[in-house]
């Protein structure tokens, strides 16, 4: 803590008259020297007082540093969020599971999967050296891969900002293996550090995604192979990047031909079983092992096929999705009241199997957000008001039917039909 401004100022004068009195003794002024001592010793018992009332006052004002101030500290150096510092670790991958199923939907058998993998790492029955766990996603796109471990980042590192994403459509050829890791001595961007080597030196508690890992060069899939045993690597600064508190997880498309034609003939319909299940992943795990090394394979934790999704995942989707505009309304104090036939109307639009969740994700903007957000701009729609949105009956869009107003003093708007 700074010192009150007097000591200075008191210091300075016994400085001065040190001084003065050395000078004194050196021209044999006896009488003044004596006096300058005397003067010396009361500044000096001044400063004394000074100080210690100082000191008194700022013990009472000492603030202690408790456990929750360090814990604080190493979630900011660390990106581990301060309640999952606080809360048990075990206790929190216990609920993994029903927490993962709660907003991935239609892929339980991934969600069991990952987190019993999780399970075993943390109760120390496999290698400390190697990264918490390592995983490759297979199936179609749309179903939920990427979301997955977005929300498997949220869970484990407190935010879905602790994934690191890595398109590996980036790295097909092999002098792109080096932007991983650094460049080498004398090439542009030497001293930058690599996209893979420097995000994870500086966020080493993350979960990092390869998308599409099939795409890259056998240079890129050689350095894969390193993460995955040893669990660190060398960027080009020679500085050692520790991957033993990541969580891997690669993704490929591998197979998923085979499960649209199967989905086609009655696979992934209502009413599958899990025989139907286990032969197509047996059916996917040769197309895999005609694509990528055994050495590679043999080193994930697990191999994950992911479901195609059925209609009442999709209609679930739709219902996150549709709560999500909603819980964004709630914060503009505005109430959204969607009937039964404009849900189905979303559904209807959004509805593509092949396609998965994205389409009946951009179905619900273009049909919901897109009208609200121009409603809103427009002052159609205010703080305060309920909304009712309905679907007529051949209309090609959503109706929106502003309510009575939550205060009274409004006047009620007019009844506003989308455009297009």
């Amino acid at each position: 803590m700074t010192r009150p401004p007097e000591v200075k100022d008191i210091e300075v004068e016994i400085e001065e008259i040190v001084t003065n009195k050395e000078k004194a003794i050196k021209d044999q002024d006896f009488e003044n020297a004596a006096a300058l001592r005397d003067q010396e010793k009361n500044k000096r018992k001044e400063l004394e007082t000074v100080l210690e009332e100082w000191r008194t006052s700022t013990e009472e004002s000492i603030v202690e540093v408790t456990e929750d101030d360090i814990m604080s500290v190493v979630a900011k150096w660390t990106g581990v969020p301060l309640q999952r510092m606080e809360q048990k670790e075990t206790e929190r991958l216990l609920k993994m599971e029903d927490e993962l199923k709660s907003r991935v939907i239609g892929q339980d058998e991934a969600c069991v999967a990952i987190s019993k993998a999780l399970i075993r790492s943390r109760a120390d029955l496999k290698n400390p050296r190697r990264p918490i766990g390592s995983f490759i996603f297979l199936g179609p796109t749309g179903v939920g891969k990427t979301y997955l471990a977005k929300n498997l980042a949220e869970f484990m590192f407190g935010d879905q900002d602790a994934l690191i994403q890595i398109d590996m459509s980036e790295y097909m050829e092999k002098f792109t293996s080096s932007r991983l890791i650094g460049s080498p001595p004398g090439y542009v961007g030497y001293e930058e550090g690599g996209q893979l080597s420097e995000a994870v030196r500086r966020r080493p508690y993350s979960v990092v995604l390869f998308d599409e890992v099939e795409k890259a060069h056998p240079d890129v899939m050689h350095l894969l192979l390193q993460v995955l045993e040893e669990g660190q690597i060398t960027d080009s600064l020679g500085r050692k990047i520790d991957f033993r508190n990541t969580i891997i997880i690669l993704t490929s498309n591998v197979g998923a031909e085979l499960i649209k034609k199967q989905n086609s003939l009655g696979f992934g319909a209502m009413g599958e079983d899990h025989s139907d299940y286990e032969g197509m992943k047996d059916k996917i795990f040769e197309r895999a092992k005609q694509v990528f090394k055994p050495e590679f394979l043999n080193r994930l934790d697990e191999k994950i096929v992911f479901h195609m999704l059925e209609k009442p995942d999709l209609i679930r989707i739709v219902d996150l999705e549709i709560g999500s505009v909603l819980k964004r309304l709630a914060e503009k104090d505005i109430v959204l009241d969607l009937e039964q036939s404009a849900k189905e109307f979303l559904i209807e639009q959004g509805y593509d199997p092949n396609y998965g969740a994205r389409p009946m994700r951009r179905a619900v903007e273009k049909n919901l957000e897109d009208p609200l957000a121009e409603k809103l701009l427009r002052g159609d729609v205010r703080q305060g008001d309920t909304v009712k949105v309905i679907h007529e009956a051949e209309a090609k869009v959503l109706t929106f039917v502003p309510g009575e107003r939550n205060d009274s003093g409004k006047e009620e708007p007019e009844t506003a039909e989308t455009k297009g």
